[in-house]
């Protein structure tokens, strides 16, 4: 037998391994080769899984819907009964806000239970599928190598007459197409688990309140902190603490002097609005003592819910940002949001002229995760400012120390790798607790293999930066969220769009910028 190193230890390394050997029957010179070819292939091991132990997983997510259903009703009928003005929770939550709170967290409980075991379906579907295709395959190759016969000697080797010759060269066709057959097995099987594991973990981040662990704070605190979303847009595409950061807050809580404890308490049980108490917390994840976040909440108390939409999330996801609206001329998606500032937009060079893509993604997603930051860039050192005009200047200046502290090209053009990675680093990556780490795309199969990582780090709340390329050079961009199989990207150009899996994998990533920029060479994974 053919001697390979180390071909099964990953399903890319299998897939690269069956499509040479298919290429290899091919070009067999004779009939011993083409049977140690087939042993080859046959020495592939199946692709994994138990399609019955996952149609038994997923029977018992669906058998959680109906209990939790019963809870919703339990709820719901509360809710409707009209409950006094009365305050619940040591951060002074209304009972009637907590009740549907409440509501609202057992249905997407129950979609969670029921999306799951969906999932699982498919996923068991799939793999039964690909078992059977495989096994399809193994079953040609035993065939071809049973009307082969045994190898021949030494002798009846030299030579192959006509009819040898045909018996051969027809093997080892069919036993490529049954190679091919193994290929798309591995193939099916790896993109089925991807899919699966991507929608995993989107509905395991969604099972919001049970990541706050402390114990500082009553479940109902905890509950009505994963709920709140940003004033007047959709709370399911705008929640003001990601999953990461609710993880984040309630461990930042957890070890916090008693001093600190109660004045973080305090200060939760004066804030006036749902969103304020949000605020304070995402702060708290973003790193920031409690002597900031007092003086935080002196600029932000009393404000209402759209000031601080306008003052502390730079980036607002529509309902309808998602529909397919075709391409303008350049290329890029006409369905665009725009990310502004009364009226400015978070753009880099404040119009766009500038060549400080990276610096400028970097402000910006930094921004999203720490409001204390995007506060200062927006109202200014007192927290109060409206002006649009400031607002610019300040943003721009943070632009330029960024571009400058990651070695950026003179002219505010350009930026190298290392000082990229240097800048998430200090910026994003201190207020997520992670450090990023550059990962190069080389090919389809590098993008399509990087996706569960990415879609999992969003789906958290960490941006993960994509740097794209085409023949006019090169840019640098954000990927801020995930929905389904597709992702929400943020340009430094002002504005943020959705592409999907199959545009990040396949060179059309000029939907989120222009054609001149399709395709995805690397991204920075927040470890």
């Amino acid at each position: 037998m053919s001697f390979f190193p180390s071909p099964f230890e990953s399903p890319d390394l299998r897939l690269a391994w069956l499509a040479g050997l298919s290429k290899k029957m091919l070009g067999a010179g004779s009939k011993n080769e083409v049977l140690d070819l087939i042993g080859d292939a046959l020495s592939v091991p199946e692709p994994g899984g138990d399609q019955g132990t996952l149609e038994r997983l997923a029977d018992l997510y669906r058998g959680q819907v109906g209990p939790v259903g019963d809870v919703f009703d339990q709820v719901d009928r509360v809710g409707r009964k009209g409950l006094p003005e009365v305050w619940v929770g040591d951060t002074s939550v209304l009972a009637s806000a907590a009740v549907n709170a409440a509501g609202r967290a057992a249905t997407q409980m129950t979609e969670a239970f029921h999306g799951g075991a969906t999932v699982l379906l498919t996923l068991a579907d799939a793999v039964g599928a690909a078992q059977r295709k495989d096994a399809r395959g193994r079953g040609q190759l035993l065939e071809q190598r049973k009307l082969l016969g045994g190898k021949d000697g030494f002798f009846d080797d030299l030579h192959e007459n006509d009819e040898e010759e045909w018996d051969r060269k027809n093997a080892a066709h069919f036993s490529s197409y049954a190679v091919d057959l193994m290929h798309e097995a591995v193939s099916d099987a790896q993109e089925a688990a991807r899919i699966a594991a991507r929608d995993l973990n989107k509905w395991a981040a969604e099972a919001r309140a049970g990541k706050m662990e402390t114990s500082e704070l009553t479940s109902v605190d905890k509950l009505m902190l994963a709920d709140t979303g940003v004033s007047g847009a959709d709370a399911e595409l705008n929640e003001i603490l990601k999953a990461a950061e609710l993880e984040r807050a309630s461990a930042r809580m957890d070890l916090l002097g008693l001093d600190d404890e109660m004045a973080m308490e305090r200060m939760l049980a004066k804030s006036e609005t749902p969103q304020e108490r949000a605020y304070l917390m995402k702060a708290l994840a973003a790193g920031h003592s409690v002597a900031e976040i007092e003086e935080f909440q002196g600029k932000i108390h009393g404000k209402d819910p759209d000031w601080m939409r306008r003052h502390l999330t730079p980036v607002v996801t529509e309902a309808d940002s998602m529909d397919d609206e075709g391409l303008a001329p350049d290329g890029s998606n006409n369905n665009k949001d725009y990310a502004t500032f009364d009226g400015q937009r978070w753009v880099q060079g404040g119009d766009g002229s500038e060549g400080t893509c990276v610096a400028s993604s970097t402000v910006t997603s930094r921004a999203m995760v720490d409001p204390l930051y995007a506060l200062d860039l927006t109202g200014g050192p007192d927290g109060q400012q409206d002006d649009p005009e400031a607002f610019k200047q300040r943003l721009v200046a943070e632009q330029h120390r960024l571009h400058t502290e990651g070695d950026g090209g003179e002219n505010w053009g350009g930026m190298g790798p290392e000082g990229q990675e240097r800048i998430n680093d200090s910026t994003v990556g201190s207020a997520t607790g992670n450090d990023y780490e550059r990962q190069d795309l080389d090919s389809a199969a590098d993008r399509r293999a990087v996706l569960t990582e990415v879609e999992r780090s969003v789906a958290q709340g960490r941006p993960v930066p994509v740097d794209v390329s085409g023949e006019e050079g090169a840019h640098a961009m954000t990927i801020i969220a995930q929905e389904g199989d597709m992702l929400q990207v943020y340009n430094p150009w002002g504005s943020t769009t959705w592409v999907s899996e199959d545009d990040f994998i396949n060179g059309h990533m000029g939907k989120a910028s222009s054609s001149d920029l399709p395709n995805a060479y690397s991204v920075y994974l927040p470890r």
